[in-house]
């Protein structure tokens, strides 16, 4: 069934209950380019992946132990109504990924992928879950995944260090993984990737791209958080040897020169945390800003003025190479005070984009009326 692409236009403003919307949150701060506005669309506590349902169900993941479906709004609803949210699974353990493919919701567990089935006409009374693959690590370090399906049709899974600055089995840790939906032919697709937790391909080429945290401990401003592009199966990106493709790690970069390592795409800022990032697909914003690259900066921890808590843009040229690195929404982070996390972008059925704040509990729509 098609995705129906006018179903989030009609959603409207809404909250889980009072319990979960403790202060009103100031999105009069959000500073967006000229022509833009951003909205709460609805309030779902440590909220982080997002990704849509054939029908226009928008799935999200968390770090709570649960999974949330926010169904869609019919259209010609009267009187308008706020959409319907309903718990799809609990006492997970940190199920923060979430993908859809044929009418199946996957979620990471850390140590496992589970699946619900015909996830969509059961959204009232979900299924079991039903265990795809349990052959991930343990680790709670960097434990939380990112997960999405290919061009392949297959599922990619990173798995982070267990550390910050470690020599692990580069086929265990340090990488991303890919799968079959039922779990077969697991494989490593890149390895050298201290932690990722946000990719998407290309809609022109189908070359993946993906973020990745620098290591900590280096300093303010070094080494940055990179965008990085995978045209092909077998790169090494560096870690633990060579960060952002030029600096070596003081412990272990006279093991394997940086030269031997893929370079970045894009430098971003050192510790901004960038996790998801999305190619922009829709057709609601301008023509400039069609096949970019939106990037939800979580915020430093260990800096000593924080940076990130927005998000940004890189754009491309026509050659897909990245030519700028900007700031697209901010506001988040007020006098060193953060109200807002971004953790995740994604592109809406009706060409607005959505931001998962996983500590105002809350996602957010910004849309284009210029």
């Amino acid at each position: 069934m098609p995705i129906r692409h006018t179903l989030f236009a009609l959603i409207a403003l809404a909250s889980l209950s009072r319990a979960t919307v403790a202060q009103p949150l100031p999105l009069d701060r959000i500073r967006l380019p000229q022509g833009f506005t951003i909205e709460l669309l609805v309030r779902i506590p440590s909220v982080r992946e997002m990704t849509f349902g054939a029908d226009g169900t928008l799935f999200a993941g968390s770090v709570d132990g649960r999974v949330y479906a926010i169904a869609p709004v019919a259209p010609g609803t009267d009187p308008p109504r706020s959409p319907v949210v309903h718990t799809i699974a609990s006492g997970l353990r940190e199920p923060a990924g979430v993908a859809f493919h044929d009418g199946a919701l996957y979620v990471s567990a850390v140590s496992r992928i589970v699946r619900f089935d015909d996830i969509e006409r059961r959204l009232a009374d979900p299924p079991p879950p039903i265990l795809v693959s349990d052959r991930f690590p343990g680790d709670g370090h960097h434990g939380r995944k990112f997960i999405a399906f290919g061009p392949d049709g297959k599922l990619y899974v990173p798995v982070g260090a267990p550390c910050n600055i470690c020599e692990p089995d580069p086929d265990r840790y340090a990488n991303i993984m890919r799968m079959n939906p039922d779990g077969s032919n697991l494989e490593t697709f890149a390895r050298g990737i201290r932690n990722s937790v946000g990719f998407d391909w290309d809609p022109r080429t189908h070359e993946l791209w993906f973020t990745n945290n620098g290591r900590d401990m280096l300093g303010d401003d070094s080494p940055p958080d990179t965008l990085n592009r995978a045209p092909r199966a077998g790169e090494h990106f560096g870690y633990p040897y060579c960060h952002a493709g030029t600096i070596p790690d003081p412990e272990f970069g006279a093991r394997k020169p940086c030269s031997a390592s893929a370079a970045p795409a894009q430098a971003l800022g050192a510790h901004v945390a960038a996790l998801g990032m999305r190619f922009y697909t829709g057709k609601q914003f301008p023509e400039r800003y069609r096949g970019q690259i939106f990037i939800a900066e979580h915020g430093s921890w260990n800096r000593s003025r924080k940076v990130g808590y927005r998000v940004t843009l890189v754009r491309l040229d026509a050659s897909g190479k990245p030519v700028s690195y900007e700031p697209f929404a901010e506001g988040w982070l007020q006098n060193e005070t953060a109200w807002g996390r971004p953790a995740d972008v994604q592109v809406a059925p009706d060409g607005s984009l959505l931001i998962a704040d996983d500590t105002a509990g809350a996602i957010y729509r910004i849309r284009y009326g210029g």
